[in-house]
């Protein structure tokens, strides 16, 4: 059976949709390592702790290419057939020159020329006297304007409601002890369980009353963007949201006021808040 993440509504397995809220369901698919069934986007087998992501990286680098292309060997511009003749550019225009008046006057006959007048010239030219040139007008110096301080440019009003960027916050309370644990908007997978030697716990539930039956990987939120993701990693005893049990390879999208069981008997509970 396939649990809706969203309505918790059971399917039949290979459903790809929620018969009750028509829901897309998550697909799963078989560990490479043990064969458990696991989503197809989770990273690690929470059965066995295999790391998902290698296999797949690996499948992806092995699978050739489906159409190859050839070769092509580099083409080589031809010859140009004409060449075309560089075009000079002389410093001096040559313009037409005008052509000269070619009409010969008729030259006076010397018989018929006028006697030569005598013209009287003085001694002396007279020296031509300079002017005396008129006072200058004087200029009345302009006072200097006197450059009164400016105004100071007026201050930029800023407005009262500044644009600030929403950060979405959550985090989750425990209620056996009231403490407050937040969780890291820059991770995309936190995990919660106990110290072991493959996937250290992002969240310890070592320190907390009843963790013995806590599983070392037990439970792991999924943050995409602003929604957060539960989901059970194959624990020893369950995973429980508002109650009700959570099936290993389903996720459930947290809101606000949701109840996290962690094992059996609502021994270790936390209550997830977001903002």
């Amino acid at each position: 059976m396939i649990v809706c993440p969203n309505c918790n509504h059971q399917n039949p397995d290979g459903a790809t949709q929620c018969e009750a809220c028509y829901t897309p369901l998550p697909s799963t698919t078989s560990c490479p390592n043990c064969g458990t069934s696991v989503q197809t986007d989770a990273s690690f087998c929470g059965q066995c702790g295999f790391n998902l992501k290698v296999t797949t990286a690996t499948a992806a680098e092995a699978m050739p290419s489906p159409n190859p292309l050839p070769d092509v060997p580099d083409l080589v511009n031809p010859d140009p057939l004409i060449e075309a003749e560089p075009i000079s550019y002389s410093s001096q225009s040559s313009m037409p020159e005008p052509e000269t008046n070619s009409t010969e006057l008729p030259t006076p006959d010397p018989a018929s020329s006028l006697p030569a007048t005598v013209v009287n010239q003085p001694g002396d030219p007279p020296e031509a006297e300079n002017p005396t040139p008129p006072d200058p007008t004087p200029v009345t110096a302009v006072p200097e304007a006197t450059s009164s301080p400016s105004a100071p440019p007026p201050a930029a009003t800023t407005g009262s409601a500044k644009t600030q960027l929403q950060v979405q916050s959550a985090y989750l309370l425990h209620l056996q002890m009231d403490r407050k644990i937040e969780l890291s908007s820059h991770l995309s997978v936190i995990h919660m369980g106990k110290p072991n030697d493959r996937i250290p716990p992002d969240i310890d539930v070592s320190g907390f009353p009843n963790s013995d039956i806590v599983s070392r990987i037990h439970a792991d939120i999924r943050v995409e963007g602003d929604a957060f993701y539960i989901e059970d990693v194959s624990s020893a005893n369950g995973t429980y949201i508002n109650h009700t049990p959570l099936p290993p390879g389903n996720r459930h999208r947290l809101r606000t006021g949701d109840r996290i069981g962690l094992g059996k008997g609502d021994l270790v509970t936390f209550i997830f808040h977001s903002s």
